[in-house]
């Protein structure tokens, strides 16, 4: 047996009912540095994992804290159902350094056509790999499914984004350097619920307090999907608006016009700046394990639990990131 002391690491290390301490457990769970683990640190930091909760000795763990720096590391990388290894840049921790680049480059270029078709087709790309990846539950995706959420996400930032490059033309140059987002924001609206239709379709897996299924909720799938679109966009405004608000004072000042090949490298510097800390606070919006009333499910789950649980009132899901 581990002579470390026995915790529930199945649960984050800080208590997930306050803001503040979901921003800190997502700050360890985005951490960039995560990408850069090898697969052997990878693979350590499961065996570490897995071993601990199966109650065998973990004799590279001295102290929890190293203890809880394998879980991170291992939840930075493994589906938390599946238990699968996610793909590099779908990981969480891949969000900063991959949205810097793409987020900047929108920003700086646009203004150009074929620019915003190639980086609004190459973030959308992007976000059906990471929406896959962060799926809830182990339900299969088919190729036809994800096709006509990549098609329909990345149509739909497109049309938005060039529809208003037309409208805005003439307007406040400010207003123009703010269509990327919007753009960002209706793919988000489109992508995330099409990359996860099964769900809609299926539920979700609903447990109680101490992890048991008691159901499958669509209802609950719905409300977990709809919390992710709010933290996705609510990750992506703070370097979409504070970027065109820097870039219009440097402009206002000559500044771009003294030096106009500094645009593309502040814009995404900047970005990657501000990404370090609206990544983890935006997926700190909600709770990964969302909880739900009871109440609120439908007539025939609630009646379902009810008849098993008479006595429990709220259950939990995983809905995703």
């Amino acid at each position: 047996m581990s002579t470390l002391p026995k915790i529930d690491i199945d649960q984050p290390k800080y208590d997930q009912s306050t803001y503040m301490n979901r921003a800190k457990h997502f700050f360890l769970l985005t951490n960039p540095l995560n990408v850069l683990a090898t697969n052997a640190e990878l693979e350590r930091a499961r065996s570490i994992v897995l071993d601990y909760k199966a109650g065998k000795p973990v004799p590279d763990c001295k102290t929890v804290e190293d203890l809880w720096k394998a879980k991170y590391l291992y939840d930075s990388a493994y589906h938390p159902e599946t238990g699968e290894k996610s793909i590099l840049i779908g990981r969480m921790s891949a969000q900063m350094p991959m949205n810097t680049l793409i987020t900047g480059c929108m920003m700086a270029f646009y203004k150009s056509t074929s620019a915003v078709i190639f980086w609004q087709w190459f973030n959308q790309t992007f976000n059906a790999v990471v929406n896959y990846t962060n799926r809830s539950g182990s339900t299969p995706i088919s190729q036809g499914q994800l096709a006509t959420s990549y098609v329909l996400a990345t149509g739909g930032a497109l049309a938005t984004a060039l529809s208003l490059n037309q409208l805005v033309k003439n307007l406040n140059p400010l207003i123009g350097r703010l269509v990327p987002l919007t753009a960002v924001a209706a793919a988000n609206c489109i992508n995330i619920p099409m990359m996860r239709l099964q769900e809609l379709r299926s539920g979700v897996v609903l447990l109680d307090a101490q992890n048991n299924e008691v159901g499958v909720s669509k209802k609950a799938a719905a409300t977990g999907i709809s919390l992710v679109v709010l933290s996705r966009v609510a990750m992506a405004c703070p370097g979409m608006i504070m970027t065109p608000l820097l870039m219009e004072f440097l402009t206002k000042r000559g500044f771009i016009k003294r030096y106009p090949w500094a645009n593309a490298p502040i814009q995404t510097f900047f970005c990657g700046f501000v990404l370090i800390f609206a990544t983890p606070l935006g997926c700190a919006c909600f709770s990964q394990r969302a909880s739900i009333n009871v109440s609120s499910l439908e007539p025939d789950v609630q009646a379902a639990i009810k008849k098993k649980n008479p006595d429990l009132t709220v259950v939990s899901y995983n809905k995703g990131l």
